[in-house]
C-alpha cells in the first residue's frame, strides 16, 4: 500500500511526498577537539546547551539549533577510534564551512562577538551583499562556521 501524499505549495511549485518524507530529522555533526573542555566552554559562550544525556569525558552532545541541529565534540582520539583515515587538522586544511542562518544582522555579529571574545578569529570581515550578509569564525580546532542572514522575500 503507497503512503498518502503531503501536497505543499509555494507560489506556483507544489512539492509532493510521503509521509514518511515528512518526519521529523535531525542534523548531529561530529568534530574532533584537542581540548574538550574548553571547546565546551567555547561553543557555551555562543550560546549552545550541552546535553549531559549524551555527553562523557569523550564526547559533549551540544544543541546548536533547538531538538534540530547539534553537534558532537569529540576528543581527537575518540574520533580516531571512529575513521580508518587520517584525521584532517582544521587549522591546516578545510573540508566544509558549517553554515548557520540567523535571523537578523544584528545576530550574526553577537554571536560573531561572542565567538571572537571566547577564543575563536575571524577570517574575513563581514560582507554585505544588500540581500545577504554574512561573516565566519574559526573555532577553537580550526573548524570554519559562517553566519548568514538573508533579506525576506516579498
Amino acid at each position: 500500500m503507497c503512503a498518502p501524499f503531503v501536497v505543499r505549495r509555494w507560489g506556483t511549485f507544489s512539492i509532493h511526498s510521503t509521509y514518511e518524507d515528512v518526519m521529523k530529522k535531525e542534523i548531529i555533526f561530529n568534530l574532533p577537539v584537542r581540548d574538550l573542555d574548553k571547546s565546551k566552554a567555547f561553543f557555551t559562550a555562543l550560546g549552545f546547551r550541552l546535553n549531559p544525556q549524551y555527553s562523557n569525558d569523550s564526547a559533549a552532545f551540544m544543541d546548536v539549533v533547538k531538538d534540530s541541529i547539534h553537534v558532537m565534540l569529540m576528543t581527537e582520539p575518540f574520533f580516531k577510534s571512529l575513521i580508518d583515515k587520517p584525521l584532517a587538522q582544521a587549522r591546516e586544511a578545510n573540508e566544509v564551512i558549517i553554515c548557520l542562518s540567523c535571523e537578523s544582522r544584528e545576530e550574526v555579529d553577537s554571536l560573531i562577538a561572542r565567538a571572537v571574545a571566547a577564543g575563536g578569529r575571524t577570517p574575513h570581515s563581514p560582507e554585505d551583499h544588500g540581500f545577504m550578509y554574512d561573516q565566519g569564525f574559526e573555532d577553537l580546532d580550526g573548524h570554519l562556521w559562517n553566519l548568514v542572514w538573508t533579506a525576506p522575500q516579498n
